[in-house]
């Protein structure tokens, strides 16, 4: 879609009115401003540059870009509005004038532009993909088709907030530990790189013998200030090849699966993806969405793919016939409280219920297993921090204090 930036005259008033807005051509852009009572005079798409200058640098556009939070209070506003009768071509025009993100206010004008045209909300929203995922879509679509689109856009809203929230204390919770091991390798390293070689010079002109360890200490920093740079590079390139090997099909799937098998994070993204998968899918179904529609939106928002996988396969044995938790508890990779709970809630015709039930038990266990890394983790680099610096302190004071005692003598 390209942008016009526009003069005209308004036919009511005959004023000179001027302006941008997006259209697919200039026919378009004649069409649409004809309706808002506009009569086109000039239309002139903008260069490169120009929208350079208005705003649409990269920085800009990543600074400006709708997060969880602004995608939430916008759905759950469009929730009140619609609850109250008001219709979506107007609630959505109420929703642009407060939206504070230029990102989503243009993607919201579009939708309702298309939505006067004639287009479904539904698909207006799918021309906007990095905005609205295809599970916001899907559902906005099954609330179109049954009648209940506020009900619908509550779900949506609660289900956006707590998967926002989980994720929240995930990152917050790691955040900490993450900082503080950054904050001691900068610490090890100014010592490495800039204390230990001045010290050196001083052990040379003496000539006494060194402890191992002190000599041990000088030749590795003597390394790492001669080859940080081929380190530096190395480490770039080391970087670039993992992530080009972790995005082929084969390198994500053994990379995921590495990561459920680790004995410390592994239970905990296993433990996120469960309480994702579950309420996703519980959501999914009470908005009226059939099961394997729901199992091929629920598959993409897990995160791994080894637990992809596992959900593709699942999808293949229930179309044959099979249950849902029949195949889950055969992966290995579901444990069996949950499969016993899906499979109670298929039996008993309750299966959102039991399905937000393990999602509730297992933000519980996330929060208590991230507490759990969090105590842990906090102590454990305090101690690998000390001992290093320890270590480095020790290597340095002690042939000083020979020294001494070999001047005094």
């Amino acid at each position: 879609m390209a942008v016009f930036e526009y003069r005209g005259i308004v036919a009511a008033s005959g004023k000179s009115v001027q302006g941008v807005r997006d259209a697919e051509n200039a026919k378009a852009l004649r069409h649409l401003l004809r309706r808002d009572g506009i009569m086109l005079t000039t239309a002139t798409e903008e260069s490169a540059a120009k929208k350079s200058r208005e705003g649409d640098l990269t920085l800009r556009r990543f600074f400006n870009r709708p997060s969880v939070g602004d995608i939430a209070m916008m759905t759950r506003q469009l929730a009140t509005l619609v609850r109250a009768q008001i219709p979506l071509f107007e609630s959505l025009s109420a929703l642009i004038e407060q939206v504070e993100k230029e990102a989503l206010r243009r993607a919201l004008t579009n939708v309702r532009d298309q939505i006067r045209e004639g287009t479904s909300f539904a698909d207006a929203l799918a021309d906007h993909p990095k905005i609205f995922s295809e599970l916001y879509v899907n559902m906005i679509r099954a609330g179109e088709a049954s009648g209940t689109l506020d009900i619908v856009l509550e779900r949506l809203t609660d289900f956006i907030e707590n998967q926002a929230k989980l994720k929240g204390k995930v990152g917050s919770a790691l955040a900490y530990p993450l900082l503080m091991a950054g904050f001691g390798l900068i610490i090890v390293s100014v010592l490495m790189i800039g204390v230990v070689p001045k010290i050196t010079s001083v052990f040379e002109s003496v000539g006494e013998s060194l402890p191992w360890y002190t000599a041990g200490l000088i030749a590795v920093s003597s390394f790492l200030a001669a080859a940080w740079w081929i380190i530096l590079l190395l480490g770039i390139a080391g970087g670039y090849a993992f992530r080009r090997w972790q995005n082929t099909t084969e390198g994500r799937l053994r990379w995921d699966s590495f990561v459920l098998g680790m004995p410390i994070f592994g239970p905990l993204v296993q433990m996120v993806a469960i309480s994702r998968f579950t309420r996703t899918l519980a959501t999914l179904l009470r908005a009226g969405i059939a099961l394997l529609p729901a199992m091929d939106i629920v598959r993409n928002v897990l995160g791994n793919a080894e637990l992809e996988r596992v959900v593709t396969e699942a999808s293949a044995s229930i179309r044959e016939g099979q249950s849902i938790a029949d195949p889950l508890k055969a992966s290995g990779r579901f444990p069996p409280l949950v499969t016993h709970m899906i499979a109670i809630g298929e039996r008993s015709g309750e299966l959102e219920s039991m399905l937000e039930n393990v999602a509730i038990a297992y933000d519980a266990a996330v929060d208590n297993r991230v507490q759990m890394l969090t105590s842990l983790l906090e102590p454990l680099i305090l101690v690998f921090l000390g001992g290093g610096v320890g270590f480095i302190a020790l290597s340095i004071i002690m042939p000083l204090t020979q020294m001494s005692s070999f001047v005094n003598k």
